[in-house]
């Protein structure tokens, strides 16, 4: 609940300190572990924190504000519609959340943190949520809010008097922490640090081996039975329904079309803009003098400069010519040159020069232009509207008659084939299962693992979309005879030649490189060879593949060589410069560096402060109204029963 009031109402440390240390609630008591502390409690109590109990109301409140948010990030209308397995994990979070904000808090008042009622009072008037137009606390929006939210008054003034005592304990912990200075300098010089090397790249398709003699090929083909086999297919009915499936199957009315155009005229119909830097003076001469320094080619910041206290200066972006408060120096500006200095000009306000940077020609769109993008946000807002619907209709028709139910009007696309395990068709061709390649191959996968012959279920793939698969058939893997893959044989051959050549030619170079004190010392001199600019552990750069990079930082010292397979080429590298800058050279990566180890520490603290809360407090939840709300949320009983 605590959590709830700080996504809706208050930005607070408590964000900061659920999501630091969630994980710790799976591994510090876990629900199998908690179902061991079984005892005798109050029906209507789901965990006991020390002498505090978490209520069933609260808990089954918390769920209903968490079950929405989940449903809109997985694109569902209503919550019933999210599956039951997902459901029941929500609850188990949820609660596993609430017992330890329950911890901090009862650790809060064991110290003897006491929240005054004005401290109280302070806080909720300061949520914007609660503040009218002028910043003030508005008690009608307030009971509106609270209303909305389905919590009262006094569970809010609950809620943040506990949130400003855990407040008052945990952030003096955590502020204590910070990384220590020999660990921040050792983190700056090992991402700071800076490398060049000499390098030539060695490429497979440069090598030029001769053709493979039909025993060379036979013996290949013998050696490698891995490579010439055909793969094993699934014969699979797919049933997809994704925001574009749906979006395919809906056709938008022109008149709609036509009412969106005019209802966002303004989007479609912009006016010209410009940006200017403009400085107003007290005077016509001191504007003069202003502008005398501006034409003499002095740059703005010396401009804000010299206009001292006596004159303002601003800068404005994009701005219309309806959001200059006077239409003299308005209507200057809309006629002047692009970066010409204005003469002065006289306002109600005193006197101004001006100079306009940049120009945005007005630009108005017809219907016609506009219309794509018109159609596609309609039909993004339909989508939005109709895709949990639809969902659950998918849903009843796979239960109720398999994938041969799927009623047409659902925008839900069908397809059957035989395909591999890489996605691909038996005539070499990537399957026409719709969606993103990480659609494709979430679904792919499960045509794999799924059992064959087993009933559909529809399942949830990336980027919104829903899946069911059925598959009937399947085609095992099986060898390829030498002369049916003949021409793979002679390829693979070539390509395995063309590599071992690489290979040879690398090798050589290192060896000489090895010897010699690095590549620039070969003669005759090595073709290709680059020298690069500075490299670091966090910044490549495009002459250094990344895995050379990564064993360059691995050497010793200047003059050691390497070589490395990357990209379809062998690599050969010798360092040649090791640089560890001053951190007063580069100090707002030394302190970026302080700041995210600070964070990192003080994380761990909390962490294990929390952790140590666990085995004091010894939270002791109670299986049967636990199981009775997480059976409700599964879907087998209703949630909100009772309430």
């Amino acid at each position: 609940m605590l959590s709830f009031l700080c996504r809706v109402f208050v930005d607070s440390w408590v964000g900061r300190v659920v999501v630091g240390l969630f994980f710790l609630t799976f591994v510090g008591w876990g629900v199998g572990d908690v179902l061991m502390n079984i005892g005798t409690e109050r029906a209507d109590v789901v965990a006991r924190v020390g002498p505090d109990p978490i209520l069933v109301p609260a808990y089954e409140q918390a769920l209903r504000t968490e079950m929405p948010q989940i449903a809109q990030q997985m694109h569902l209308d209503d919550p019933s519609q999210i599956p039951a397995a997902t459901r029941e994990q929500i609850a188990q979070q949820v609660l596993q959340r609430l017992i330890l904000q329950d911890e901090v808090a009862l650790a809060a008042r064991q110290h003897g943190l006491l929240v005054p009622d004005s401290a109280v009072r302070a806080e909720i008037f300061a949520i914007p949520a609660f503040q009218d137009k002028n910043g003030k606390f508005d008690r009608a929006l307030f009971n509106t809010r609270l209303r909305s939210s389905g919590m009262t008054e006094a569970r809010l003034i609950e809620l943040v008097r506990a949130e400003q005592a855990s407040k008052a304990l945990m952030e003096p912990i955590r502020n204590g922490a910070g990384a220590p200075a020999i660990l921040t300098r050792r983190i700056f010089d090992l991402e700071a640090q800076t490398r060049r090397v000499d390098i030539v790249r060695v490429p497979f398709a440069a090598q030029t081996p001769g053709a493979p003699t039909d025993a060379q090929a036979r013996r290949f083909y013998a050696n490698h039975p891995w490579l010439f086999e055909a793969p094993a297919y699934r014969h699979a009915r797919i049933v997809v329904l994704s925001p574009e499936t749906v979006a395919h199957s809906m056709t938008i009315p022109d008149a709609d079309l036509h009412h969106m155009y005019e209802q966002q005229a303004q989007r479609f119909n912009t006016p010209e803009t410009r940006s200017v830097q403009v400085i107003t003076a007290p005077s016509e001469a001191r504007a003069r003098e202003l502008l005398a320094m501006w034409q003499g080619g002095a740059n703005w910041d010396a401009m804000q400069k010299s206009a001292g206290k006596d004159s303002a200066s601003v800068e404005m972006d994009d701005i219309r010519i309806s959001s200059i408060p006077s239409q003299d120096l308005a209507r200057q500006i809309f006629t002047a040159p692009s970066d010409t200095v204005s003469p002065p000009v006289h306002t109600d306000g005193g006197w101004a020069i001006f100079r306009v940077i940049h120009v945005t020609p007005a630009h108005i769109s017809d219907f016609d232009s506009a219309r794509p993008a018109l159609q596609a946000q309609a039909l993004a807002e339909r989508v939005q509207a109709q895709i949990g619907e639809r969902v659950q209709k998918l849903q009843d028709a796979i239960a109720g008659g398999g994938l041969d139910s799927i009623p047409s009007e659902l925008g839900a696309v069908a397809v059957a084939g035989n395909v591999d395990a890489h996605g691909m068709t038996q005539e070499g061709n990537p399957a026409p299962i719709p969606g993103s390649n990480a659609v494709r191959q979430a679904i792919v996968a499960r045509v794999f693992s799924q059992p064959r012959g087993s009933s559909p279920e529809l399942l949830q793939a990336p980027e919104g979309t829903w899946y069911a698969v059925s598959v009937d058939g399947e085609t095992p893997a099986r060898p390829l005879s030498y002369e049916d893959a003949a021409q793979k044989v002679r390829d693979a051959w070539m390509d395995d030649a063309r590599r071992h050549a690489a290979d040879q030619a690398a090798t050589t170079l290192y060896t000489q490189a090895q010897d010699g004190g690095g590549l620039a010392h070969i003669q005759p001199a090595v073709p290709d060879l680059v020298h690069s600019a500075p490299f670091s552990r966090a910044h490549d750069v495009n002459e250094v593949p990344h895995d050379v990079a990564e064993i360059a930082f691995r050497l010793d010292h200047v003059g050691q060589s390497l070589m490395v397979e990357a990209d379809g080429a062998f690599y050969v590298a010798t360092l040649t410069d090791v640089s560890s800058p001053d951190p007063a050279a580069q100090r707002m990566l030394f302190d970026r560096i302080r700041t995210t180890l600070s964070q990192a520490v003080a994380d761990d603290v909390e962490m294990s402060y929390a952790q140590a809360l666990q085995a004091i407090v010894k939270p002791k939840p109670n299986p049967s109204a636990i199981n009775a709300v997480m059976s409700a949320v599964s879907g087998k009983g209703n949630p909100e029963a009772g309430q």
